[in-house]
C-alpha cells in the first residue's frame, strides 16, 4: 500500500517549528516545542514511538502537564490524560479579507493589556511572548484595548488566526469579524492562507467563521497529559541550532 503523505495542517505545530517558526524551536530527538512563555504547543512526529515519548518527558520534566493538540493515538502507560476536548480546524475558502482603519498593531509594550483582555475573555492560550509569533491587531476605545486577534502557528504557506477576543462590554459590534478580516488581509498579502482552530462545541464561533468564508477541514482534539514523576536523570531540552 502506498503511504499517504501528511498534509502540513495535519500536524501544524511540527510544520511550524520545522519551518517558519524554527527560530523558536526547542528540540530533543524528533520532538519539538515552543518556549514555555511563547506557546504551549508541542510537536510530536506523525507516529511517535517509545523514544519520542521519552523525549517529551525529558523536555517537559517529571510531573509536568504536556499539551498534545491534534494527537489521536494512545499515550504510554503511566501517563495521565488531564484534559480532552474535541475540536475543529477550519480553513479560509471565501473570506472577504480587508484592512481595518481602526485596527492598530500590537507589540511587546501592549502585552500587559493583552494578557488582561485574555484573562477576561478566555479565547485560548496567550502567554507573555506569544505576540512574537506574528502580527497582532487590536481596537482601542478611549485608549483601552477592547478587542484583538493575531497570528499563531505558521506552517509553510499557512497562518493560524488566534486569540480572537472582545471585551464583553463591546460585544455585538462586529469587532471580532473586522479583526479576523484585517489579520487575514495581512496573511493573504504574504501569499499565504488563513486557518484556525476552535472547540467543536463552540457552535457560535463555528457559525461565525463559516459565515465569514471558512470551511471545516477536519475534526481534531485538544488534550493534555501528565508526565510520569519518575524520569531518567540528565535529560535536558536542547535548542535547535
Amino acid at each position: 500500500m502506498t503511504a499517504v503523505t501528511p498534509h502540513v495542517l495535519d500536524n501544524p505545530a511540527l510544520a511550524s517549528l520545522t519551518g517558519p517558526h524554527a527560530r523558536f524551536a526547542e528540540r530533543r530527538g524528533r520532538v519539538l516545542r515552543y518556549p514555555v512563555d511563547v506557546s504551549p504547543w508541542l510537536a510530536l512526529p506523525h507516529r511517535p514511538d517509545a523514544g519520542d515519548w521519552a523525549d517529551v518527558a525529558a523536555l517537559a520534566g517529571p510531573g509536568a502537564e504536556v499539551p498534545l493538540a491534534g494527537f489521536g493515538g494512545q499515550v504510554p502507560d503511566g501517563w495521565e490524560i488531564t484534559f480532552h476536548i474535541e475540536g475543529v480546524q477550519l480553513v479560509d475558502e471565501a473570506l472577504a479579507a480587508a484592512p481595518d482603519a481602526e485596527a492598530v498593531r500590537l507589540g511587546p509594550a501592549d502585552v500587559p493589556e493583552m494578557l488582561d483582555l485574555v484573562e477576561r475573555t478566555r479565547p485560548g492560550p496567550f502567554l507573555p511572548r506569544t505576540v512574537e509569533l506574528g502580527t497582532y491587531l487590536g481596537i482601542r476605545r478611549e485608549g483601552a484595548l477592547i478587542a484583538m486577534a493575531g497570528e499563531r502557528l505558521h506552517p509553510p504557506g499557512w497562518t493560524e488566526i488566534s486569540a480572537v477576543c472582545t471585551d464583553p462590554a463591546f460585544r455585538g459590534e462586529g469587532l471580532a469579524t473586522r479583526l479576523i478580516r484585517a489579520v487575514a488581509h495581512g496573511i493573504r498579502e504574504r501569499g499565504e492562507t488563513p486557518f484556525l482552530h476552535t472547540g467543536a462545541g463552540n457552535t457560535g464561533a463555528i457559525r461565525l467563521y463559516e459565515s465569514l468564508g471558512f470551511r471545516l477541514r477536519r475534526r481534531t482534539a485538544f488534550l493534555a497529559a501528565r508526565v510520569p514523576e519518575r524520569l531518567a536523570d540528565g535529560l535536558e531540552a536542547v535548542p535547535v541550532a
